[in-house]
């Protein structure tokens, strides 16, 4: 049998050794990384927090459609702290006296307020009779910048992982785009499940019982902002 021939079943019979050659390792470590980083996103984006645990606050209290402007604007809030990071922005604002428990204190206050709002909201299917006017689109920006873990998160992802070596602004853009991605997948999931949650209760006890939940755990998540 020729020579090729036999390298090239010894290929077939073993595949990994003939994809790590065609595969440089420069190519490998960059999958790895983008796998990573992804993984990441998701978890310090999509766990339970002040941001994904209102997202499906609104749901529950307002609906899925309803609730599309508030998690838009939490989107949109969350770019706006990547560029911030992204930038080096905010290590300059938080490095100024006193700045981070004057942020830290908004946030705290309206998180009572948008709880309270949520809490006390009718239930899903008598919001016709009703003029609770759910959040809008600048509530969902605000509430991500007056979070303070929204920019540990993202310089996590920022400053711990590379994409693109030697090239910073596209790396930075590529993070972002990703970033983007995965905010509106994790922010519409918990939105949709609030809603779904709701919708399916028929009593409206239950569903007033669901947003008073909802709103008590948001109050949780936040608590940890003054520790």
């Amino acid at each position: 049998m020729p020579t090729n021939s036999i390298t090239a079943v010894g290929n077939i019979a073993h595949p990994t050794p003939f994809l790590h050659h065609h595969l440089s390792t420069p190519t490998l470590h960059a999958m790895e990384n983008l796998t990573a980083f992804l993984l990441a996103a998701f978890a310090l984006t999509g766990s339970p927090g002040p941001n994904t645990l209102s997202a499906a606050a609104v749901g529950a209290s307002f609906g899925r459609i309803r609730g599309l402007r508030y998690v838009a604007g939490l989107v949109v809030g969350v770019m706006l702290v990547a560029l911030i990071v992204g930038t080096g922005i905010s290590g300059a604002i938080f490095a100024l006296p006193g700045v981070t428990p004057v942020i830290t204190a908004m946030a705290i206050v309206y998180f009572l307020y948008l709880a309270w709002k949520i809490a006390t909201a009718p239930a899903i299917g008598h919001l016709e009779n009703n003029d609770a006017n759910p959040p809008r689109l600048i509530d969902g920006i605000f509430v991500t910048l007056a979070n303070p873990k929204a920019y540990a998160a993202m310089a996590a992802l920022f400053s711990g992982y590379v994409l693109i070596a030697g090239n910073p602004l596209i790396d930075g853009l590529w993070k972002a785009a990703l970033i983007l991605g995965v905010i509106i997948i994790v922010n519409f999931l918990w939105l949709m499940t609030g809603a779904e949650l709701a919708r399916h209760l028929r009593s409206p006890r239950a569903a007033r019982a669901v947003n008073i939940a909802f709103a008590l755990l948001l109050l949780a998540s936040v608590a940890t902002l003054a520790m």
